[in-house]
């Protein structure tokens, strides 16, 4: 298809067939209800469990060598519940990767305070806490 479609993507000038012009149906399965009909947690739940698996499955091809990983996680403990936050915090001791995570207030990381690094980003410098 890709090859058949060559010129007509050259006239539109962008790629008209491929992986990026499907969609996803996202399911939560403890609920058998689509994600659109979720609440907000539960989608971003959701979103962040897709994440993971990709960053896991990412991590190394079979027969190659364990590549370093690095997760960098913006806001993401903002909308989860604690049970959901403790859950992902849990998750992400196992993974083996380095994860940076970002937040606008401290009181979502308080479960993890004792074992992360916390920096401070204000006016363009960056302090340790």
């Amino acid at each position: 298809a890709l090859a058949q479609g060559r010129r007509r993507d050259r006239a539109a000038q962008r790629t008209l067939t491929g992986p990026h012009r499907d969609e996803l149906a996202v399911t939560m399965a403890s609920k058998g209800q689509p994600a659109a009909e979720c609440s907000t947690g539960e989608q971003k739940a959701m979103l962040i469990a897709i994440t993971l698996a990709h960053a896991a499955l990412a991590g190394s091809a079979p027969g190659e060598a364990e590549r370093p990983r690095l997760l960098l996680l913006d806001e993401v403990a903002a909308h989860l519940d604690p049970l959901r936050r403790e859950a992902l915090f849990d998750r992400l001791r196992q993974g083996g990767a380095q994860v940076w995570l970002t937040g606008t207030e401290i009181a979502p990381f308080a479960a993890i305070a004792e074992e992360a690094a916390i920096w401070r980003v204000r006016d363009g410098a960056a302090e340790r806490v």
